[in-house]
């Protein structure tokens, strides 16, 4: 198994060609809009096309110029990109993007371009703006210098502002079909054992692949259909461990678990089975809970494991 690059270091575009070219077409009128959101389901590939809109702005598409080389190594002076910052007390990262994070747009914004063209900010996971974070961008939108390209990337555009959301031309991104999907999971590395485990579970996005894969031959998706085949499902507190002590081993059971509580829910519903699609529904509900509480507070994955598995059991 391998992984994937970041989308800094990703220089080829795949799955997304009709929003590149979409993209181009605007960028050759000599009318660009000034603010792009580039949202669709999380692990599509959104941030990896933004960079590569900037790319095409910046002149840096080619890996080995000069200017593709500063994109690449985060040097590039007429780049900006935002994101949740690290909380350094608690090793991860933040869960907003603050006032803090967006105020040197600011000055970015009036400096004379460094290489004479365009200017870039790429906001990463806008939808992590807090109150403060998307009225000091909504400012800057309001009334942008000449030549800066503002590229907003989120899986939920709906928890944006209105008033950001209208002052953006929306590309809105698809899953990847299963022939870039195996494309894009090559030149990951994945080799084909590992091919139809993650083409079944990812749902068109290589981002998800690259998460899921961290479930060593997929121990832990067995462990979800032996939860969810069982009317109460067994696990000794070793095993409850085992997943614990495992790379993202809770998180991964969330999203394999969740993922077929919903896949269940919408087959009970289909089936007229109201009642039990409601039970489901509202199981995948405490599930969600249990995962955001869990992260927020730093609780203890083992115990975590073992009340997801309560959770299964009153399904």
């Amino acid at each position: 198994m391998s992984g994937s690059l970041s989308p800094r270091e990703t220089f080829t575009v795949r799955g997304h060609e009709a929003a590149v070219q979409l993209f181009l077409d605007a960028l050759a009128s000599g009318r660009l809009h000034h603010a792009w959101l580039l949202h669709g389901p999380a692990g599509i590939g959104k941030a990896t096309l933004a960079f590569h809109l900037a790319r095409v702005l910046l002149k840096a598409t080619d890996s080995g110029s000069p200017a593709g080389r500063r994109v690449t190594a985060g040097t590039h002076a007429d780049l900006m990109v935002i994101g949740r910052g690290v909380d350094e007390r608690k090793g991860r990262l933040r869960p907003e993007i603050v006032a803090d994070d967006v105020r040197p747009i600011q000055s970015f914004l009036h400096r004379t371009a460094a290489e004479g063209g365009w200017r870039v900010v790429i906001v990463d996971g806008a939808e992590f703006m807090n109150r403060h974070a998307a009225n000091g961008l909504l400012k800057l939108l309001e009334e942008p210098p000449a030549q800066v390209a503002f590229f907003l990337v989120t899986a939920s555009p709906g928890g944006l502002l209105p008033t950001i959301r209208s002052r953006c031309r929306g590309l809105a991104l698809q899953p990847l079909a299963d022939v870039d999907m195996r494309a894009v999971l090559q030149t990951m590395g994945y080799d084909a054992q590992d091919m139809p485990r993650l083409l079944a579970t990812a749902h068109g996005a290589p981002g998800r692949a690259a998460f899921l894969a961290l479930d060593r031959d997929g121990a832990i998706q067995r462990q979800v259909a032996e939860w969810l085949g069982r009317d109460a499902p067994r696990v000794t507190v070793e095993q409850a461990e085992a997943i614990a002590r495992q790379d993202d081993g809770f998180a991964l059971l969330c999203d394999l678990l969740g993922d077929a509580m919903t896949r269940r829910a919408r087959e009970m519903a289909l089936g007229d089975r109201t009642t039990e699609a409601a039970r489901m529904a509202a199981g995948y509900a405490a599930l969600s809970a249990l995962r955001r509480e869990t992260g927020r507070f730093n609780l203890d994955k083992t115990q975590a494991v073992l009340q997801a598995a309560a959770i299964v059991s009153e399904l």
